[in-house]
């Protein structure tokens, strides 16, 4: 039996919950008292785990969230993480204001990307979400089958791509939701990307690897996109959850809808109950080897499952405290 391991930023540290060999479930909090922003594993070895700091850098685990070690950037506010899915060494940190940063060796050096400081267009990028008002990168993307090929989505400011590994940056592509909030390459298929916005409809999609990009908005109820998802099998089946605006989507009392998409039709609605849900799915996660699965993490720390695309859900029998903003899941043949 793989037992499943869920971690999850909440505003004051780190939430973990995790399957025993038995079945049953356990709660900790590995990093209290510590503004944590956003968690990225590395898709080749799940044990290891990344955390981005607010003021403190990122953080490492080595063993599944259990324990935490400085792993450099001190004094930056990382606001995004991503490791390459080519190679475990290679991890990329966004922050505030906006700048991307590499680490080539897995967390111990860093080198910033100096190209994304000319990014055209990017005096005006502005972001209201937080003080100081400053823009900061909510998401990066590497494509899985071509390592120099990068996305980054700025809070309200833009989707830009680079195809030389992050030496030089394209200006914002037509299309693309200005307001990005999750930005996110298919698993294995790299034309395929997918991004939850504020902006212009909720929700875009590229079939060419970011280069172009198309709104999908036919059929969502409300078009301020929050989060997607997509199928590990079937590029064309993805999620989304949306809100009329920022304070019902983050706020205590939600006014929240979940969506799947499928192969350019109309945006259907899913869910455990019926529209508007009562909590924001602030986290959509899906396996990356069993189709239909589909695990979404709510503001109010509940965590539910389909095994079917999202048509019939199950909750977890733990509650983590209220979400804010990341969660990964990870599974392990062993205890911890």
């Amino acid at each position: 039996m793989r037992q499943k391991i869920f971690l999850s930023t909440t505003g004051h540290g780190i939430a973990r919950a995790r399957q025993t060999e038995g079945g049953d479930w356990l709660r900790d909090d590995p990093i209290q008292g510590q503004q944590i922003n956003c968690l990225a594993s590395d898709p080749k070895n799940p044990k290891i785990i990344y955390a981005g700091s607010q003021g403190e850098g990122v953080l490492r685990s080595d063993d599944s969230g259990e324990t935490w070690n400085p792993s450099g950037l001190n004094g930056e506010f990382v606001k995004s993480l991503a490791v390459s899915p080519h190679n475990s060494n290679t991890v990329y940190a966004g922050t505030r204001p906006a700048s991307l940063h590499v680490s080539r060796d897995g967390g111990k050096s860093w080198e910033e990307l100096e190209g994304f400081r000319r990014i055209p267009g990017r005096w005006w990028w502005f972001s209201p979400a937080e003080s100081p008002f400053q823009a900061y990168v909510q998401s990066i993307g590497v494509s899985p089958t071509d390592a120099d090929v990068l996305l980054a989505g700025i809070e309200f400011g833009a989707v830009v791509r680079s195809q030389d590994g992050g030496q030089t940056w394209s200006g914002h592509r037509k299309g693309a939701l200005r307001d990005n909030h999750s930005l996110t390459f298919h698993q294995t298929n790299g034309d395929w990307v997918y991004q939850a916005g504020g902006s212009g409809g909720g929700a875009s999609f590229s079939q060419d690897g970011g280069l172009t990009w198309h709104k999908n908005k036919h059929g969502l109820a409300k078009n301020y996109g929050v989060e997607c998802a997509a199928d590990p099998e079937k590029p064309e089946v993805w999620y989304a959850s949306v809100a009329p605006g920022p304070g019902k989507a983050y706020g205590v009392e939600a006014e929240a809808y979940l969506y799947r998409a499928s192969g350019g039709a109309e945006w259907q609605p899913i869910g455990w109950e019926a529209h508007p849900l009562s909590s924001m799915p602030i986290a959509l996660l899906t396996s990356p080897t069993e189709s239909g699965q589909l695990y979404a993490g709510l503001t109010n720390g509940e965590v539910w499952h389909s095994e079917d695309y999202g048509e019939a859900w199950q909750k977890y029998p733990f509650n983590l405290p209220p979400i804010r903003r990341s969660m990964i899941m990870i599974e392990s043949n062993n205890r911890g």
